[in-house]
């Protein structure tokens, strides 16, 4: 019990992060776009380095164990490309206008700021479902995994954050409302480690760790290509975001090293 506590304390901690964001729009009249970019992608490389190294692999493990070596590699590679055609779904669902993946300028005041918000939010809350299903079973399976991916999706979770205080603040002059707003679309992630706590954990064994595991290998990669690293070259330069996700790696790949 004490293992599933930490769990979603952890996603809790990776959701409440859009408020940060909020409090950071709020509190200060500029972002610090150049840091926003590294940001994003030291993000996006903690995130791309852990999947493709650690949380691809560790599936690998589980499903091969139980299902022999060619079988368990064949499962595991369509979990990955099942978690991507996941989240490419929820994208698609989506409409680009509402999608906090397509990138709008927040500078400009329009008669549709309030409505951009609190959609923008319904969308965020869409997307980090499956992200805190993700946080959760990482930690589960995994807990010297799991500080560093909460990290990086709380560090994703900031922009989004600012990306719904700030129509709603200007629409409405109510801080309030902006960090209220903002805050509600990343509780979705601890709602998703609930979902998927009552519904998996009857279930759960060894085949369903690993298909669950490769395929939040492959919701973080697609997070990580479609939001992130597009987010960090849009917020700063180009060399900027590149050196941010090296950066990422390196970081990852040491503290692996340290504590595996």
């Amino acid at each position: 019990m004490e293992n599933y506590l930490y769990a979603f304390l952890l996603t809790l901690i990776a959701g409440l992060s859009t408020g940060i964001g909020s409090l950071i729009s709020l509190l200060t009249k500029t972002t610090n776009k150049k840091f926003l970019s590294v940001s994003l992608g030291f993000s996006a490389g903690v995130m791309i380095y852990v999947s493709m190294i650690e949380i691809f692999f560790k599936a690998k493990e589980s499903l091969v164990l139980e299902l022999g070596e060619k079988r368990g590699y064949i499962i595991t590679t369509v979990g990955f490309f099942l978690g991507m055609l996941l989240i490419a779904i929820i994208d698609k669902l989506i409409p680009s206008t509402e999608n906090p993946h397509e990138i709008k300028s927040l500078d400009k005041e329009n008669k549709r700021l309030a409505r951009m918000g609190i959609f923008t939010a319904l969308a965020i809350a869409i997307h980090n479902f499956p992200e805190g299903l993700a946080t959760f079973v990482s930690a589960l399976q995994e807990p010297s995994l799991a500080i560093p991916i909460v990290v990086a999706i709380a560090i994703h979770n900031i922009p989004e954050g600012i990306a719904v205080a700030v129509p709603i603040y200007y629409s409405t002059a109510s801080k309030k409302k902006a960090f209220f707003y903002s805050l509600l679309s990343g509780l979705s992630e601890p709602l998703g480690a609930i979902v998927g706590f009552l519904i998996l954990m009857p279930i759960m064994n060894d085949v369903v760790f690993g298909i669950i595991f490769a395929m939040v290998a492959g919701i973080m990669v697609f997070i990580s290509l479609d939001e992130l690293l597009p987010s960090a070259r849009e917020y700063g330069e180009h060399h900027l975001s590149i050196y941010g996700l090296i950066l990422g790696m390196i970081v990852m790949a040491i503290s692996l090293l340290i504590f595996q």
